[in-house]
Order: structure tokens, then C-alpha cells, then sequence
């Protein structure tokens, strides 16, 4: 499928071909975060990744449809059949209702978003908000004969399903090999195979989100939430349709599965799977318990961190590797990138006094061409960073005249950095001194002096200070290791 999406992203680019009065629709869906914890950057990629295609788009006179959702119900842990939800299991041990999980967790999400400067989708659904097109869509496979109940749970039966369609053609994997791979786990007896997954859950008189249904009391599986909402607002069949490299299998393989189910057709045109952020190789995630929430980096506060970082530079980071590849985080790679930004930015804001000359010795319009071509090359974003640096080291050339540029040349590349720097990458100009690190230190001496009122059983202090921190939105939590701070806003 790969070549398939080079092919669509070069024909992206030949506008000629729509009538400029009816721009061409393309409607993509990404899959969202489940919002049970903070968001980590695993889960700056795939928005940032994707906030760059809609950016493209856009830019490109698309008329763009972004559904982006929200996983709040149904995602059971260790993304099993059986189990606690992990929006329940985080509301128990918090002693909260669910949906208090849910709007605490979305709000701080979206306010990392914001900080990285994703653009809002157009449409960002709740699974909790489409059960009944859950269940019309279960009603449709049930019709067609390929799930089947058992004990008020219904489960998609991915043995008949192959016999006519192919369970496995996005991720490559084999019906045979997943009857050899797959181990039969404690309470999935309900299930004719193994690998067969929920349409249904039957809730235990513990589980606190169900609703009632056809079948029984419960909930949806949570391969069903995207295929019933990207139908919803999509349509049976769209463009675009994106998540991490950890959702191919079984999820979007799933979701395949169910619209071939429902409709005997593919859901989408293109797949689009972002690769992992790695910690020394492995997977970030929280699930490893590796992770660094976005709150940590922003605030400089996690063990693995020297100084804070500006969502920027973040972002930055992110976009320096094609959005396939692997990106392995480490300190020494996010102050590179900060100086790697700080160069283009530095270059631009160099324009207003470059000298000009009467005639140029090199063609800076070329870069222009050369940015659009690495886009249009399945969005190679690291490529067309490339370009800019090595327009950057022009510009700096020109700034000592080792190098001349005609006054139409310098308009040429404001309005050409402006657009890709800002427009397209979606950076924001950062200044070069970043209160982000004075705020650091800051807090490191507001807590010295809390701790030394705690030494001196001042207890009276020491609670004034936290109280005072926490009027003014930032937390306060005494730890083993330590005293952590954070904003919660």
C-alpha cells in the first residue's frame, strides 16, 4: 500500500486538474488517545505526524474532513477481550465517576496540543457518544453471518470471515499463523478461536459504563468505535485513514474486517502508520512504564531530563524523522534539535537586514521546488528540513557577501520560509531565550525553601507555599525521590 500513497501524494500536488471553485474533498480519520493519564510523547507523534498531512492539505486547497477521536470506554487493558476498562480501572482506584477521568485527561491532552500547536480537527467524536452506531453496526455483521453471542457477548467470527475476505492483508499476517502464535488466555472461553474479538461485552455487575443493547447489558469492543464513527462522518469508504505502527494489528487489521463485514467493502483508500518513539531501543509507552508525559518535558521535572524544552523544540524533534521511521528520544538528541531550530529561526528573522545586490549569484528559488517534492514524497518532512538548513547556511552567506541576493530574492524567501516554517511545519517563532529554564530554577528554590521550613517542623510554611503554588495551578507532590512540581493547567 505504500506505493499506492507516493502515487496519491504526487497527484495531490496537480491542482490544475479541480475546477479552483470546487476544491476536492479528502476525508481521513486518525486514531485518538485513550484518556486515562496524561499524554506522553508517544502521543505527540502521531498528532504532530498527522497534523502536518491536514497542514499539507489544506495548503495544497484541499478541503479536508479531520475526525480524530476520543477513546473513552471499551479499551480494555493489555488491549484484550477480558479485563478492566482502562477508563474504569483509573476512576476506581481515583474513587471518580469515569467521565470525571475522561474531561480531566481530555482537557489536559488538548492543552498539550495546543501547546505543540496541533491544529483542532474538525470533528473529535467519544466512543461513549456513539453507542447506538456501535450497535447498528454489530446488528449489520450480525446480519451477515459473521459474529455469533455467547453468554450475552458477541464476538466476530475471524475463521468464516477468511474463508471469503482476507484477515490479515494490511499487516501481512496469516489466519494459520495466528492459530499457532495465539495462546488460549484465562476467560476467553466464550470464543470459538482465540484471536476472534469483541463486538459486545457482556458488563459484570462490577463494571460501572454499560448500556443496554440487543444482546445485553454492556459495552462495545473497542476494534468497533473508529469503523462506526469513521462511517458516521466519512462515509463507507474515505481517504485517509492514520494511527501509530502499534495499531495495525489487530486493531485496524479489525477494523478492516468489520466494514468488509458490514458493507463487503474496504473502509479506506490509504493507510498511514506512524512509527514509535523509543527510550534506548524499546517501545515508549505507558504500559512499559517508560514513558515521559509531555507535562514532564514541558516542565523539565522527569529524572531523564537536563532542562525544560519548549513544545517547539518537541515538535521539532518529532518532524526531523520521516514519520515511518523509528525516533529514539534521548536528552543530547532534544538540545540538538533545539539548536537545529534555532539556526532556521535565526535566518529567517536574518532576512530584514540581509544586503542586496543588483543581480544574485545563486538561485534560492529552487529550495522551493526541492521543500515540495520532499512533502509530496509521502510527507518526508526530515528532507525538507534538510533544504531549509541548507538554505539557512545561504542566507548566512549572503549576510557576509560571500554570496548576493536581488531584492526580489529576499521578498521571495520571506514569504517562502514564512510559509513552510510556520504554515506548513507549524512551528512557532520561539525566542532565542526561553523563560522555560528560569521557570525551572525558580521552582528548585521555592522548594529548597519548603523543605528547609519542613526540616524546622515549620509545617505551617511549608503548607502555605504549597497552597499558594496550587492557587496559581501548579502541584505540589512529596515523593520518595523527592518534591515534584507540575502545572495542571
Amino acid at each position: 500500500m505504500e506505493h499506492q500513497l507516493h502515487i496519491y501524494n504526487t497527484l495531490m500536488r496537480k491542482k490544475e486538474l479541480f475546477e479552483p471553485i470546487a476544491p476536492p474533498h479528502v476525508g481521513m480519520y486518525v486514531c485518538g488517545p485513550t484518556v486515562y493519564g496524561d499524554a506522553h510523547l508517544g502521543h505527540a507523534r502521531p498528532a504532530v505526524s498527522f497534523d502536518i498531512v491536514f497542514r499539507y492539505l489544506k495548503h495544497l486547497g484541499y478541503k479536508v474532513r479531520y475526525v480524530r477521536n476520543i477513546t473513552d470506554v471499551g479499551h480494555l487493558e493489555n488491549d484484550a477481550d477480558d479485563g478492566e476498562d482502562k477508563i474504569q480501572k483509573k476512576a476506581r482506584i481515583e474513587q471518580l465517576e469515569p467521565m470525571e477521568v475522561v474531561k480531566y485527561f481530555t482537557d489536559r491532552y488538548h492543552q498539550n496540543m495546543d501547546a505543540l500547536n496541533v491544529l483542532h480537527p474538525s470533528i473529535e467524536p467519544t466512543a461513549s457518544g456513539h453507542i447506538i452506531e456501535q450497535i447498528e453496526l454489530i446488528k449489520k455483521i450480525v446480519k451477515n453471518g459473521y459474529a455469533y453471542q455467547s453468554n450475552g457477548s458477541l464476538y466476530f467470527d475471524v475463521v468464516k470471515y477468511n474463508k471469503k475476505y482476507n484477515y490479515g492483508k494490511l499487516s501481512g499476517r496469516r489466519i494459520e499463523e495466528l492459530k499457532q502464535n495465539t495462546r488460549e488466555l484465562a476467560g476467553q472461553v466464550e470464543k470459538k478461536s482465540s484471536f476472534d474479538f469483541a463486538l459486545w461485552k457482556k458488563a459484570d455487575p462490577k463494571h460501572i459504563m454499560h448500556w443496554p443493547s440487543p444482546w445485553s447489558e454492556g459495552f462495545p469492543g473497542w476494534h468497533l468505535e473508529c469503523s462506526a464513527m469513521g462511517r458516521k462522518y466519512l462515509g463507507d469508504t474515505f481517504d485517509i485513514h492514520g494511527g501509530g505502527m502499534d495499531l495495525l494489528f489487530p486493531h485496524h487489521e479489525s477494523e478492516i474486517a468489520q466494514a468488509n463485514a458490514a458493507s463487503s467493502h474496504d473502509p479506506v483508500k490509504y493507510w498511514m502508520h506512524n512509527n514509535m518513539i523509543t527510550i534506548n531501543g524499546q517501545k515508549m509507552g505507558k504500559s512499559l512504564c517508560n514513558f515521559i508525559t509531555l507535562y514532564e518535558v514541558f516542565n523539565g521535572t522527569h529524572a531523564l531530563l537536563t532542562q525544560a524544552y519548549n513544545p517547539m523544540t518537541i515538535r521539532f524533534f518529532i518532524l526531523q524523522a520521516h514519520y515511518r521511521s523509528t525516533l529514539d528520544f534521548s536528552n543530547d538528541a532534544l538540545k540538538a534539535a533545539e539548536k537545529g531550530m534555532a539556526r532556521l529561526f535565526d535566518a529567517y528573522h536574518l532576512l530584514n537586514e540581509l544586503p542586496v545586490a543588483d543581480n544574485a549569484t545563486v538561485d534560492v528559488k529552487v529550495f522551493e521546488q526541492k521543500c515540495y517534492e520532499a512533502l509530496d514524497d509521502d510527507f518526508n518532512t526530515p528532507v525538507a528540513i534538510a533544504h531549509l538548513f541548507e538554505l539557512s547556511k545561504i542566507i548566512n552567506q549572503v549576510n557576509i557577501r560571500q554570496q548576493k541576493l536581488t531584492k526580489e530574492d529576499v521578498y521571495f524567501l520571506k514569504y517562502f520560509l514564512k510559509t513552510f516554517l510556520f504554515d506548513i511545519l507549524g512551528l512557532q517563532n520561539v525566542e532565542q531565550t526561553d523563560n522555560s529554564e528560569i521557570v525551572v530554577n525558580l521552582m528548585q528554590t521555592i522548594l529548597n525553601i519548603r523543605k528547609e521550613a519542613k526540616i524546622k517542623k515549620d509545617f505551617e510554611t511549608a503548607d502555605h507555599i504549597r497552597n499558594e503554588l496550587a492557587n496559581i495551578h501548579i502541584v505540589v507532590k512529596d515523593t520518595k525521590e523527592g518534591p515534584k512540581w507540575s502545572f495542571t493547567k
